[in-house]
């Protein structure tokens, strides 16, 4: 299916709902989800997007832990993609990101640039 682009610059405020957590890809081992591109471990977070009056809370998904990301924390989402999903009569939307990070990057990490 498709890959919806989602231009986060639009919202007002993205703030860090439900702190982030490892998928989890198998319930009885325990075996946790891996980015097949990185081999890294997949996490969820929370994120609360606010526009005008409105706000909605999805689950966003992001190979890596996102480091520094805590409960109520303004943060900056890159690359935020949506992606129509169905399979057995069930259908929905995952929401997926490059990156999730605190608004606020701490210093040691400042110098890396915004270029990301």
């Amino acid at each position: 299916m498709a890959t919806l682009p989602i231009d986060t610059a639009k919202y007002t405020g993205i703030i860090c709902a439900v702190p982030p957590a490892p998928r989890v890809a198998n319930r009885e081992t325990g075996q946790l989800r891996v980015d097949r591109e990185t081999g890294k471990t997949v996490y969820q977070v929370g994120l609360c997007l606010m526009a005008g009056t409105s706000a909605d809370v999805v689950n966003v998904s992001v190979a890596g832990e996102p480091a520094g990301v805590q409960l109520g924390m303004p943060v900056a989402v890159r690359d935020l993609v949506a992606t129509p999903w169905e399979n057995d009569g069930r259908h929905g939307i995952a929401f997926r990101a490059a990156e999730i990070r605190p608004l606020s990057a701490p210093a040691a990490s400042a110098g890396k640039g915004a270029g990301q």
